[in-house]
């Protein structure tokens, strides 16, 4: 008869490790990105469908 105590506990564990993986890679990337220079941003003016003149 399969010891279904054990495989609960070894699929526990499993899943207990895989969750500490990703929140272990989700901190690097955030001290990553935390970890670059701001970008720099620039205005770009939206092209108007009349110019002033034609008004």
């Amino acid at each position: 008869m399969p010891d279904y105590k054990e495989m609960y506990l070894k699929m526990f564990r499993a899943t207990e490790e895989a969750i500490n993986v990703l929140i272990a890679t989700q901190q690097e990337c955030e001290e990553l990105y935390i970890g670059q220079p701001e970008p720099e941003l620039k205005v770009v003016p939206l092209p108007s469908e009349k110019s002033e003149d034609e008004e």
